[in-house]
């Protein structure tokens, strides 16, 4: 796929039904905004991922060629698993664009945007026996479960994350995945505006959208990181070979020049 046209509110929900249609046969799959979090450390990532591979992390899907695990996700057939990768694959490209693009300002339209839910803002606008159905210590901080979405990728390939031996990139590396962490913990300070809307039920803490503010610049600076140190090169390690009169390794008892030494 070539274009980049952002989805639109009703691919969004369309992905939602995918994933609640999946819920109710594995019932660990995950909330869209996991997904973009998820999405946006792959982009991220040093090496490209397969689609097979990036599903069977994130939905418990199996991977092409094995068996379904009847502890694992399911999509109803292959129709739902294309549709779903045909939008996956738009929404990719959206952010990809966005973190190859230079912006100075997250107030620019070509600047990355998460596609985030303000559930506590959602909730504190509810009559009151709706919001008596939900416990406060229980609904996510604005962007939480994006940011847990983004580490989960992590903890999958922590070999693609490892810091380089540079130290000056490791320091790099180091600063932009705690500024992502810190999005992972409660927001525990006053409620003192909307973060989706200039005139919404406060429910989000200044300094926790500032802290979303750095996590974005964060993910720009990973995108930057990994593009400019490239795949990681696999270590060549010498296999030591036998002395000529020692015994060959492969087990036959005779001498290494007399067996896989000979010729």
């Amino acid at each position: 796929m070539t274009t980049t046209a952002p989805l639109e509110i009703e691919a969004f929900d369309e992905l939602d039904a995918i994933l609640d249609d999946l819920r109710t046969r594995y019932d660990e799959t995950p909330q869209w905004e996991f997904c973009e979090g998820f999405m946006a450390a792959v982009i991220c990532m040093r090496r490209p991922v397969e689609a097979d591979e990036v599903l069977a992390a994130l939905l418990a899907t199996p991977m092409a060629g094995d068996a379904p695990d009847a502890d694992g996700g399911s999509f109803t057939d292959a129709a739902q698993k294309e549709r779903f990768l045909t939008l996956w694959n738009q929404r990719w490209l959206e952010v990809r664009t966005a973190l190859d693009s230079e912006v100075d300002s997250l107030e620019d339209d070509r600047c990355y945007h998460p596609e985030v839910m303000d559930i506590r803002g959602a909730v504190a606008e509810m009559a009151p026996s709706e919001q008596a159905t939900f416990s406060a210590d229980e609904l996510p901080a604005f962007a939480q479960v994006w940011a847990l979405g983004f580490m989960f990728v992590v903890e999958c390939w922590p070999e693609e994350w490892a810091a380089p031996k540079d130290k000056d990139a490791a320091k790099w590396l180091n600063d932009a995945l705690e500024a992502v962490v810190a999005m992972t913990e409660d927001d525990l300070a006053k409620p003192e505006v909307s973060p989706l809307s200039e005139d919404g039920v406060p429910s989000t803490s200044i300094a926790r959208l500032n802290a979303f503010g750095e996590a974005i610049w964060a993910v720009y600076d990973l995108r930057e990181l990994w593009k400019t140190m490239g795949p990681r090169v696999e270590t060549m390690r010498a296999v030591a070979t036998p002395g000529r009169n020692d015994l060959c390794d492969c087990g036959s008892g005779k001498k290494y020049k007399k067996c896989h030494g000979a010729g």
